[in-house]
Protein backbone atom coordinates (compact mmCIF):
# COMPACT_ATOMS: atom_id res chain seq x y z
CA UNK A 1 0.00 0.00 0.00
CA UNK A 2 2.34 2.89 -1.35
CA UNK A 3 0.03 5.63 -0.85
CA UNK A 4 -2.61 5.98 2.20
CA UNK A 5 -6.02 4.99 1.45
CA UNK A 6 -5.73 5.89 -2.17
CA UNK A 7 -9.41 6.62 -3.14
CA UNK A 8 -8.73 4.79 -6.08
CA UNK A 9 -8.84 1.75 -4.10
CA UNK A 10 -11.42 2.88 -2.45
CA UNK A 11 -13.92 3.73 -4.91
CA UNK A 12 -13.40 0.21 -6.16
CA UNK A 13 -14.22 -0.88 -2.61
CA UNK A 14 -17.66 1.41 -2.35
CA UNK A 15 -18.83 -0.58 -5.69
CA UNK A 16 -17.72 -3.91 -4.28
CA UNK A 17 -19.43 -2.10 -1.33
CA UNK A 18 -17.63 -3.66 1.68
CA UNK A 19 -16.78 -1.30 5.09
CA UNK A 20 -13.13 -1.13 3.79
CA UNK A 21 -11.51 1.59 2.75
CA UNK A 22 -7.99 -0.29 1.46
CA UNK A 23 -4.95 2.04 -0.30
CA UNK A 24 -3.56 1.17 -3.68
CA UNK A 25 -0.94 2.43 -5.68
CA UNK A 26 -1.20 5.72 -6.85
CA UNK A 27 1.25 5.77 -9.17
CA UNK A 28 -0.61 3.23 -10.99
CA UNK A 29 -3.07 4.77 -11.95
CA UNK A 30 -3.06 6.85 -15.91
CA UNK A 31 -1.82 10.26 -16.17
CA UNK A 32 -3.36 12.73 -17.87
CA UNK A 33 -1.80 13.62 -21.51
CA UNK A 34 0.62 16.41 -19.63
CA UNK A 35 0.95 17.96 -16.45
CA UNK A 36 0.30 21.08 -18.17
CA UNK A 37 -3.33 19.67 -18.04
CA UNK A 38 -3.86 19.68 -14.01
CA UNK A 39 -4.25 22.69 -12.29
CA UNK A 40 -1.35 25.06 -11.88
CA UNK A 41 -2.37 25.17 -7.68
CA UNK A 42 -2.92 21.61 -7.86
CA UNK A 43 0.11 19.51 -6.12
CA UNK A 44 1.52 16.67 -7.91
CA UNK A 45 1.24 15.63 -11.67
CA UNK A 46 -0.70 12.44 -12.02
CA UNK A 47 -4.13 11.89 -12.60
CA UNK A 48 -5.97 13.34 -9.81
CA UNK A 49 -9.42 11.77 -10.10
CA UNK A 50 -8.90 9.69 -7.72
CA UNK A 51 -7.18 11.31 -4.77
CA UNK A 52 -6.90 15.30 -5.76
CA UNK A 53 -8.09 16.25 -2.54
CA UNK A 54 -6.82 13.93 -0.68
CA UNK A 55 -2.92 14.38 -1.65
CA UNK A 56 -3.99 18.47 -1.79
CA UNK A 57 -4.65 18.11 1.63
CA UNK A 58 -2.30 15.98 2.93
CA UNK A 59 0.51 18.28 1.06
CA UNK A 60 -0.51 21.72 2.66
CA UNK A 61 -1.30 20.02 5.72
CA UNK A 62 2.84 18.67 5.47
CA UNK A 63 4.34 22.22 4.50
CA UNK A 64 1.92 23.81 7.43
CA UNK A 65 3.53 21.11 10.35
CA UNK A 66 6.95 22.60 9.30
CA UNK A 67 6.12 26.30 9.03
CA UNK A 68 6.10 26.88 5.39
CA UNK A 69 3.50 28.67 4.26
CA UNK A 70 1.34 27.24 1.42
CA UNK A 71 0.49 29.41 -1.95
CA UNK A 72 -2.48 31.21 -1.61
CA UNK A 73 -3.31 29.11 -4.80
CA UNK A 74 -3.09 25.87 -3.84
CA UNK A 75 -5.36 26.97 -0.71
CA UNK A 76 -7.69 28.23 -3.20
CA UNK A 77 -7.68 25.11 -5.17
CA UNK A 78 -8.54 22.58 -2.30
CA UNK A 79 -11.38 25.16 -1.19
CA UNK A 80 -12.92 25.67 -4.56
CA UNK A 81 -13.24 22.10 -4.51
CA UNK A 82 -15.97 21.69 -1.80
CA UNK A 83 -19.64 21.01 -2.86
CA UNK A 84 -22.60 23.30 -1.55
CA UNK A 85 -23.55 20.74 0.65
CA UNK A 86 -20.08 21.05 2.71
CA UNK A 87 -18.23 17.56 1.44
CA UNK A 88 -15.56 17.12 -0.66
CA UNK A 89 -15.56 14.56 -3.60
CA UNK A 90 -11.68 13.09 -4.58
CA UNK A 91 -11.69 15.60 -6.99
CA UNK A 92 -13.80 17.82 -9.40
CA UNK A 93 -12.39 18.49 -12.84
CA UNK A 94 -14.42 21.70 -13.03
CA UNK A 95 -15.46 23.06 -9.51
CA UNK A 96 -17.68 25.84 -11.62
CA UNK A 97 -20.10 23.09 -11.74
CA UNK A 98 -22.53 22.09 -8.80
CA UNK A 99 -22.21 19.02 -7.59
CA UNK A 100 -25.50 16.50 -8.16
CA UNK A 101 -26.26 13.05 -7.18
CA UNK A 102 -23.62 11.29 -9.45
CA UNK A 103 -20.62 13.65 -7.48
CA UNK A 104 -18.74 11.26 -5.05
CA UNK A 105 -18.58 12.78 -1.93
CA UNK A 106 -16.32 11.13 0.38
CA UNK A 107 -15.54 11.11 4.40
CA UNK A 108 -12.27 10.82 3.50
CA UNK A 109 -11.70 13.35 1.17
CA UNK A 110 -13.65 15.69 3.56
CA UNK A 111 -11.96 14.62 6.93
CA UNK A 112 -8.44 15.42 4.94
CA UNK A 113 -9.40 18.68 3.57
CA UNK A 114 -10.47 19.63 7.15
CA UNK A 115 -7.54 18.98 8.90
CA UNK A 116 -5.35 20.55 6.49
CA UNK A 117 -7.69 23.71 6.26
CA UNK A 118 -8.08 23.91 10.54
CA UNK A 119 -4.26 23.85 10.63
CA UNK A 120 -4.03 26.72 8.09
CA UNK A 121 -6.41 28.93 9.63
CA UNK A 122 -8.60 31.45 7.97
CA UNK A 123 -11.08 29.55 6.35
CA UNK A 124 -13.22 29.30 9.09
CA UNK A 125 -16.59 29.12 6.81
CA UNK A 126 -15.33 26.13 4.89
CA UNK A 127 -14.44 24.03 7.58
CA UNK A 128 -17.91 24.22 9.56
CA UNK A 129 -19.57 23.27 6.47
CA UNK A 130 -17.31 20.20 6.00
CA UNK A 131 -17.76 19.56 9.51
CA UNK A 132 -21.35 19.86 9.28
CA UNK A 133 -21.71 17.36 6.19
CA UNK A 134 -19.34 14.49 8.04
CA UNK A 135 -21.92 15.05 11.18
CA UNK A 136 -24.56 14.44 8.22
CA UNK A 137 -23.38 10.98 7.24
CA UNK A 138 -22.37 9.90 10.17
CA UNK A 139 -24.03 6.34 10.55
CA UNK A 140 -25.74 4.99 13.42
CA UNK A 141 -23.27 3.00 15.37
CA UNK A 142 -21.11 6.21 15.39
CA UNK A 143 -18.42 5.99 13.03
CA UNK A 144 -17.81 6.40 9.44
CA UNK A 145 -17.77 4.48 6.20
CA UNK A 146 -15.64 5.84 3.27
CA UNK A 147 -19.20 7.25 1.12
CA UNK A 148 -22.49 7.41 2.98
CA UNK A 149 -24.54 4.41 3.09
CA UNK A 150 -21.31 2.27 3.49
CA UNK A 151 -20.61 0.92 6.75
CA UNK A 152 -18.10 1.76 9.23
CA UNK A 153 -14.51 1.37 9.05
CA UNK A 154 -11.50 2.25 10.89
CA UNK A 155 -9.85 4.25 8.17
CA UNK A 156 -12.54 6.17 7.58
CA UNK A 157 -13.88 7.27 11.35
CA UNK A 158 -9.99 7.78 12.41
CA UNK A 159 -9.62 10.13 9.76
CA UNK A 160 -12.83 12.24 10.70
CA UNK A 161 -12.15 11.65 14.40
CA UNK A 162 -8.65 13.45 13.62
CA UNK A 163 -11.05 16.09 11.42
CA UNK A 164 -13.63 16.76 14.45
CA UNK A 165 -10.52 17.38 16.96
CA UNK A 166 -8.84 19.94 14.55
CA UNK A 167 -11.89 21.48 14.15
CA UNK A 168 -11.84 22.30 17.75
CA UNK A 169 -15.04 19.26 18.22
CA UNK A 170 -14.48 17.23 20.81
CA UNK A 171 -15.69 13.91 18.85
CA UNK A 172 -17.23 12.20 22.81
CA UNK A 173 -20.14 14.79 21.68
CA UNK A 174 -20.66 13.93 18.13
CA UNK A 175 -23.22 11.21 18.21
CA UNK A 176 -25.63 9.40 16.30
CA UNK A 177 -29.13 9.84 16.49
CA UNK A 178 -28.67 6.23 18.21
CA UNK A 179 -26.65 8.08 21.00
CA UNK A 180 -23.16 6.36 19.84
CA UNK A 181 -19.66 7.75 18.80
CA UNK A 182 -16.90 7.35 16.80
CA UNK A 183 -15.14 5.04 19.97
CA UNK A 184 -18.36 3.35 20.10
CA UNK A 185 -17.73 2.52 16.33
CA UNK A 186 -14.11 2.38 16.73
CA UNK A 187 -13.97 -0.38 20.18
CA UNK A 188 -16.57 -2.56 17.81
CA UNK A 189 -14.07 -2.53 14.70
CA UNK A 190 -11.07 -3.73 17.41
CA UNK A 191 -9.97 -7.30 17.14
CA UNK A 192 -10.15 -9.98 20.06
CA UNK A 193 -6.75 -10.59 21.40
CA UNK A 194 -4.80 -14.00 20.24
CA UNK A 195 -5.25 -16.32 16.98
CA UNK A 196 -2.51 -14.16 15.53
CA UNK A 197 -4.76 -10.77 15.24
CA UNK A 198 -4.09 -9.53 18.62
CA UNK A 199 -6.07 -6.68 18.92
CA UNK A 200 -5.36 -5.42 15.88
CA UNK A 201 -8.08 -3.05 14.08
CA UNK A 202 -9.81 -4.84 11.21
CA UNK A 203 -10.51 -4.26 7.56
CA UNK A 204 -13.33 -5.91 6.19
CA UNK A 205 -13.01 -8.82 3.21
CA UNK A 206 -14.74 -8.19 -0.07
CA UNK A 207 -16.73 -10.90 -0.45
CA UNK A 208 -17.54 -12.22 2.92
CA UNK A 209 -17.11 -8.80 5.05
CA UNK A 210 -15.35 -10.41 7.67
CA UNK A 211 -12.75 -8.60 9.54
CA UNK A 212 -9.41 -9.04 9.30
CA UNK A 213 -6.31 -7.16 10.94
CA UNK A 214 -5.05 -4.74 8.60
CA UNK A 215 -1.71 -2.53 9.54
CA UNK A 216 -3.31 0.90 7.95
CA UNK A 217 -6.79 0.23 9.32
CA UNK A 218 -4.73 -0.30 12.50
CA UNK A 219 -2.72 2.78 12.61
CA UNK A 220 -6.08 4.92 11.40
CA UNK A 221 -7.98 3.07 14.07
CA UNK A 222 -5.50 4.04 16.72
CA UNK A 223 -5.00 7.68 16.43
CA UNK A 224 -8.85 7.46 16.09
CA UNK A 225 -9.06 5.80 19.56
CA UNK A 226 -6.76 8.83 21.18
CA UNK A 227 -8.31 11.61 19.60
CA UNK A 228 -5.41 12.35 17.40
CA UNK A 229 -5.20 13.88 14.12
CA UNK A 230 -2.52 13.21 11.32
CA UNK A 231 -0.13 15.38 13.01
CA UNK A 232 1.56 14.09 16.21
CA UNK A 233 3.70 16.02 18.65
CA UNK A 234 7.05 13.58 19.56
CA UNK A 235 7.07 12.38 23.08
CA UNK A 236 9.76 12.80 25.42
CA UNK A 237 9.49 9.60 27.20
CA UNK A 238 8.84 5.82 25.61
CA UNK A 239 6.11 3.28 26.84
CA UNK A 240 6.43 -0.33 26.37
CA UNK A 241 3.88 -2.44 24.22
CA UNK A 242 1.01 -3.37 26.74
CA UNK A 243 0.02 -6.90 27.01
CA UNK A 244 -3.02 -7.33 24.68
CA UNK A 245 -6.56 -7.31 26.32
CA UNK A 246 -10.42 -7.41 26.25
CA UNK A 247 -10.93 -3.97 23.74
CA UNK A 248 -14.09 -3.02 25.84
CA UNK A 249 -13.42 0.73 25.81
CA UNK A 250 -11.25 3.12 22.73
CA UNK A 251 -8.61 3.62 25.38
CA UNK A 252 -7.47 -0.48 26.04
CA UNK A 253 -8.22 -0.87 21.58
CA UNK A 254 -5.76 2.00 21.01
CA UNK A 255 -3.32 0.43 23.64
CA UNK A 256 -3.89 -3.44 21.75
CA UNK A 257 -3.97 -1.59 18.16
CA UNK A 258 -0.33 -0.10 19.13
CA UNK A 259 0.82 -2.98 20.44
CA UNK A 260 -0.17 -5.01 17.61
CA UNK A 261 1.87 -2.23 15.29
CA UNK A 262 4.88 -2.93 17.04
CA UNK A 263 4.75 -6.68 17.17
CA UNK A 264 4.61 -6.28 13.24
CA UNK A 265 7.58 -3.77 13.11
CA UNK A 266 9.94 -5.23 15.32
CA UNK A 267 11.81 -7.66 13.17
CA UNK A 268 12.18 -5.61 10.47
CA UNK A 269 11.53 -1.35 10.75
CA UNK A 270 9.15 -1.74 8.68
CA UNK A 271 5.58 -3.13 7.47
CA UNK A 272 5.68 -5.53 4.03
CA UNK A 273 2.76 -5.58 1.60
CA UNK A 274 1.86 -8.38 -1.15
CA UNK A 275 0.17 -7.88 -4.79
CA UNK A 276 -1.03 -11.13 -5.98
CA UNK A 277 1.55 -12.86 -7.87
CA UNK A 278 4.44 -11.23 -6.51
CA UNK A 279 7.06 -11.15 -3.52
CA UNK A 280 6.25 -9.36 -0.18
CA UNK A 281 7.43 -5.76 -0.72
CA UNK A 282 7.99 -3.36 1.63
CA UNK A 283 5.32 -1.01 2.67
CA UNK A 284 6.83 2.56 2.93
CA UNK A 285 3.29 4.16 3.24
CA UNK A 286 1.80 2.05 6.04
CA UNK A 287 5.18 2.29 7.66
CA UNK A 288 5.14 5.92 7.96
CA UNK A 289 1.41 5.84 9.31
CA UNK A 290 2.51 3.49 11.55
CA UNK A 291 5.18 5.53 13.33
CA UNK A 292 2.50 8.17 13.73
CA UNK A 293 0.16 6.52 15.68
CA UNK A 294 2.98 4.70 17.44
CA UNK A 295 4.13 8.27 18.92
CA UNK A 296 0.96 8.81 19.55
CA UNK A 297 0.09 6.35 21.93
CA UNK A 298 3.74 6.56 23.48
CA UNK A 299 5.67 3.86 22.07
CA UNK A 300 8.12 6.17 20.99
CA UNK A 301 11.46 3.48 20.80
CA UNK A 302 9.62 1.63 17.86
CA UNK A 303 8.42 4.51 16.19
CA UNK A 304 12.10 6.02 16.01
CA UNK A 305 13.79 2.85 14.98
CA UNK A 306 10.68 2.61 11.66
CA UNK A 307 11.81 6.26 10.97
CA UNK A 308 15.21 5.60 11.25
CA UNK A 309 14.46 3.17 8.35
CA UNK A 310 12.46 5.10 6.33
CA UNK A 311 14.77 7.63 6.66
CA UNK A 312 17.56 5.13 4.68
CA UNK A 313 14.69 3.41 2.36
CA UNK A 314 12.07 5.79 1.20
CA UNK A 315 13.56 7.94 -0.61
CA UNK A 316 12.65 6.10 -4.36
CA UNK A 317 9.11 5.63 -2.73
CA UNK A 318 8.68 9.23 -2.18
CA UNK A 319 9.62 10.49 -5.06
CA UNK A 320 8.00 7.63 -7.59
CA UNK A 321 4.49 8.72 -5.22
CA UNK A 322 4.86 12.26 -5.40
CA UNK A 323 2.92 14.84 -2.80
CA UNK A 324 0.88 12.40 -0.23
CA UNK A 325 4.02 10.33 0.17
CA UNK A 326 6.21 13.20 1.19
CA UNK A 327 3.41 14.49 3.32
CA UNK A 328 3.48 10.59 4.93
CA UNK A 329 7.02 10.80 5.39
CA UNK A 330 6.86 14.53 7.28
CA UNK A 331 4.27 13.40 9.56
CA UNK A 332 6.58 10.29 10.61
CA UNK A 333 9.66 12.45 10.74
CA UNK A 334 7.78 15.19 12.99
CA UNK A 335 6.02 12.55 15.56
CA UNK A 336 9.40 11.31 16.88
CA UNK A 337 11.17 14.44 16.37
CA UNK A 338 13.56 13.66 13.38
CA UNK A 339 14.25 16.48 11.32
CA UNK A 340 12.32 16.33 7.86
CA UNK A 341 15.08 18.35 5.58
CA UNK A 342 17.43 16.26 6.41
CA UNK A 343 15.96 12.61 6.24
CA UNK A 344 18.32 10.44 4.35
CA UNK A 345 19.34 11.74 1.03
CA UNK A 346 16.26 13.63 1.05
CA UNK A 347 15.31 16.88 1.76
CA UNK A 348 11.59 16.26 2.04
CA UNK A 349 10.32 19.59 2.41
CA UNK A 350 11.80 20.57 -0.55
CA UNK A 351 10.81 17.59 -2.45
CA UNK A 352 7.06 18.22 -1.55
CA UNK A 353 7.60 21.98 -2.62
CA UNK A 354 8.72 20.74 -5.63
CA UNK A 355 5.61 18.99 -6.61
CA UNK A 356 3.45 21.98 -6.86
CA UNK A 357 3.40 25.77 -6.68
CA UNK A 358 6.36 27.47 -4.81
CA UNK A 359 5.27 28.40 -0.83
CA UNK A 360 4.98 32.10 -0.23
CA UNK A 361 7.85 32.12 1.76
CA UNK A 362 9.39 31.19 -1.42
CA UNK A 363 7.33 33.69 -3.33
CA UNK A 364 9.38 36.07 -0.64
CA UNK A 365 12.46 34.59 -1.16
CA UNK A 366 12.27 34.93 -5.28
CA UNK A 367 10.89 38.97 -4.66
CA UNK A 368 13.69 40.08 -2.67
CA UNK A 369 16.53 38.35 -5.02
CA UNK A 370 14.80 39.83 -7.74
CA UNK A 371 15.34 43.19 -6.24
CA UNK A 372 18.74 42.39 -5.41
CA UNK A 373 19.51 41.59 -8.92
CA UNK A 374 18.30 44.79 -10.13
CA UNK A 375 20.84 46.85 -8.47
CA UNK A 376 18.69 48.83 -6.56
CA UNK A 377 19.24 46.85 -3.77
CA UNK A 378 18.42 49.12 -0.60
CA UNK A 379 21.61 48.80 1.53
CA UNK A 380 23.61 50.06 -1.39
CA UNK A 381 21.64 52.92 -1.86
CA UNK A 382 21.99 53.64 2.20
CA UNK A 383 25.93 53.18 1.32
CA UNK A 384 25.97 55.41 -1.83
CA UNK A 385 24.24 58.30 -0.09
CA UNK A 386 26.51 57.88 2.90
CA UNK A 387 29.49 57.72 1.06
CA UNK A 388 28.14 61.14 -1.01
CA UNK A 389 27.31 62.94 2.38
CA UNK A 390 30.64 61.91 3.60
CA UNK A 391 32.49 63.51 0.49
CA UNK A 392 29.71 66.86 0.42
CA UNK A 393 31.04 66.96 4.00
CA UNK A 394 34.65 67.37 3.53
CA UNK A 395 34.05 69.57 0.83
CA UNK A 396 32.11 71.88 3.04
CA UNK A 397 34.53 71.66 5.36
CA UNK A 398 37.03 72.94 3.09
CA UNK A 399 35.62 75.62 1.61
CA UNK A 400 34.64 76.93 4.77
CA UNK A 401 38.71 76.39 5.59
CA UNK A 402 39.15 78.63 2.60
CA UNK A 403 36.47 81.75 3.83
CA UNK A 404 38.28 81.62 7.04
CA UNK A 405 41.76 82.23 5.15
Amino acid sequence: MNVRRSAAAAAATAMLLVAAVPAAHAADEPTPNSSADLPSGLYGDKDPKFDGVFRQSYALLAQDTVGVRPAQKAVDWLTGQQCDSGGFAAYRADPSEACDAKTQVDSNSTAAAVQALSALGGQNGTVKKAVGWLKSVQNQDGGWGYNPGLPSDANSTGIVVGALVAAGQKPADVKSQQGKTAHDALTKLALPCGKGEDGAFGLADMKTGKLAANADATAAGVLGSLDRGLVVKPGSKSAQPAKCAEPKDAAQAAKNGASYLAAQLAENDHLTSAMPGSEDQPDYGNTADAVVALSAAGLQDQAKQSTEWLRKHSAKWAKDNGPAAYAQLIFAAHAVGANPKDFGATDLVRSLGATGPAPQQEDAAAEKKKDDDSGLNPLWIVGVFFIASVGFGFLLSGRNKKNQL
